[in-house]
């Protein structure tokens, strides 16, 4: 890739006067010697993915495997159809598909890693409900994967996406920065108004432990999911407005890294420290696994049959 830093890619797409999505399409084709023409239409296959999982969550209760989750997206969109949501219809029902495909993933069912398992309810939440609301052809959506994908691929190599070398803010964190960028894009929004998005949105995740409940990819994972969407839409909303990230974004991606480095171990996806080790979190483990509360948890999604792992 051309680029290696956020602001490398605003550069980039200053030069060639293109959006952040046709400047990655671009270089994944010299990068894989492939025709643009059949990379797009492997992200269109992946999108399609995300619309299908959307949909099978929010219309039948998904239940786990381990039948701890599932059925929330489905109350959430009931919720919708019969009240007036505090955050409004939009980001509610952005919410709601979050959960869905957090709940698919959950149940293993096909989802699309974006840019975990773990955290793949966030950008199919934000774009297929912006979608519904704003009249996109999918075309668009599949341009904002690309986007997104950009974003990710400097995340990713500047700082983590796993859970399990930089906590939540990782992995529900980098999605949040990813989904807030490419909508940002999708909205009109130029190539530096979509990197303060992700400087925004990722400030707003910094310091989020990974404290998985029984070291499966349900508690909290589907709940931040479902926050994290609605978060994206905000910090998007804010760069679309003029609203700037006064750290600069490639700052905060280093800041990520720092902060995920310095955290303990037990918070960085090993069910040994949080919400996994709470009354209630070790009377689950026990129930799941017959594991004494007192001993040392290793049924984290690094070690034990998880939605998690799935790419």
């Amino acid at each position: 890739m051309k680029f290696a830093t956020l602001s490398q890619l605003v550069e980039c797409c200053r030069e060639e006067g293109s959006t952040i999505g046709q400047l990655m399409l671009s270089e994944q084709g010299k990068e894989t010697g492939q025709p643009v023409e059949q990379i797009f239409r492997q992200m269109a296959e992946y999108y399609e993915v995300m619309k299908e999982a959307v949909h099978r969550g929010i219309h039948e209760p998904v239940p786990s495997r381990s039948g701890l989750t599932g059925g929330d997206a489905v109350r959430v969109m009931d919720y919708l159809g019969s009240s007036m949501p505090s955050l409004g219809a939009e980001a509610c029902t952005a919410l709601a598909y979050a959960l869905s495909v957090s709940e698919v993933n959950a149940s293993m069912g096909r989802i699309i890693a974006t840019p975990t398992a773990g955290s793949c309810g966030i950008i199919p939440g934000v774009f297929v409900s912006s979608q519904q609301r704003l009249g996109w052809e999918d075309e668009q959506l599949v341009m904002g994967l690309f986007a997104a994908g950009a974003i990710g691929y400097v995340i990713a190599n500047n700082s983590f996406i796993s859970g399990a070398e930089g906590g939540c803010q990782a992995e529900v964190g980098s999605a949040i920065g990813m989904a807030a960028g490419a909508l940002t894009e999708l909205r009109g929004g130029s190539p530096e108004q979509a990197v303060h998005a992700v400087g925004l949105a990722l400030k707003n995740s910094l310091g989020l432990i990974c404290d998985p409940v029984g070291g499966l990819v349900e508690i909290p994972c589907i709940v931040r999911n479902g926050f994290g969407a609605v978060t994206a839409l905000a910090a998007a909303d804010m760069a679309l407005a003029g609203v700037r990230s006064v750290i600069p974004s490639d700052e905060v991606v280093e800041v990520m890294l720092e902060v995920g480095t310095a955290m303990p171990s037990k918070h960085r996806e090993t069910a040994k420290g949080g919400l996994a080790q709470t009354p209630t979190g070790k009377k689950i483990l026990k129930d799941l696994y017959g594991t004494s509360p007192g001993n040392s948890c290793n049924t984290s999604s690094e070690t034990s049959e998880d939605p998690g792992d799935r790419k």
